[in-house]
């Protein structure tokens, strides 16, 4: 049977079967799936992308285990999470990689939008950081996030900071809170949550900013950046726009990193 792809996390295969695919098809194929693969242990069928703020999927159980929670290893860390009740993207495992590689000994890291705590935890195992500080709205995903802080030893580390990140921002600023560095590996939405994020920075902040768009439109979203920088009453330099992966044939994810400058 033709299938467009399957992708694996831990022991589970993700398969995304076409429209017309019947069942028996679909049993057929996990089940040549699992002989052919011994280190996977559960097939489940993609059903729905990922939606809404707290970016969750819907898949479907084939054959195998039946189980949606995976046990995930990279970059020397490991993740315990649930395949539909949190995000998580195996394809930014170099991204992570990368940008532990930019912090500096002593930084202190703020990472928005950290889901199970990936970004965090890469960090804070890779890095020389003081102080990583995990930011997730999802419940769910923060408490996957404190069980793998556990998991790989870091307690003393990475601290979690749940919550809305526009409520977090104005307590952290109230409390004079400003950071090294600040990560955005934001979902796709209309929110750029950059000005929560230059009320956290101060000079010399880096700031890793995520967004989603067409080639064509790198120029628009770079000034709407230097737009928030404005209102923000902040100045920054640009130095990189990096091409972090593509959704649709005609969709990337973009990285662009900058520096404040007051």
């Amino acid at each position: 049977m033709e299938h467009r792809s399957f992708s694996l996390l831990g022991n589970i295969a993700i398969v995304n079967f076409p429209e017309r695919a019947s069942d028996e098809e679909k049993a057929e194929f996990a089940k040549n799936l699992l002989e052919k693969n011994r280190n996977v242990k559960t097939v489940l069928e993609k059903s729905g992308k990922f939606h809404g703020r707290l970016r969750k999927q819907e898949t479907r159980f084939i054959a195998g285990v039946r189980t949606k929670e995976v046990l995930y290893k990279e970059n020397g860390c490991v993740f315990r999470f649930n395949i539909d009740e949190t995000y998580f993207s195996p394809r930014l495992s170099n991204e992570r990689k990368e940008i532990a590689g930019k912090i500096k000994k002593n930084d202190e890291v703020l990472v928005m939008f950290a889901g199970v705590a990936p970004f965090p935890i890469v960090i804070a195992k890779n890095a020389k950081a003081k102080k990583v500080y995990s930011n997730e709205l999802n419940r769910k995903a923060n408490e996957y996030a404190k069980d793998n802080i556990s998991r790989n030893k870091l307690k003393d580390k990475v601290e979690l900071l749940p919550g809305d990140i526009k409520r977090v921002a104005l307590k952290l600023r109230n409390d004079g809170k400003k950071f090294e560095v600040i990560v955005m590996p934001r979902p796709q939405l209309k929110d750029s949550f950059l000005r929560e994020a230059f009320a956290l920075s101060k000079k010399g902040t880096k700031i890793y900013y995520y967004d989603f768009c067409k080639s064509e439109d790198i120029p628009e979203k770079v000034k709407m950046i230097k737009d928030e920088a404005q209102k923000a009453k902040k100045k920054i330099k640009i130095f990189s726009i990096k091409h972090a992966g593509e959704l649709s044939p005609s969709k990337r994810r973009i990285r662009v990193d900058f520096k404040v400058e007051n």
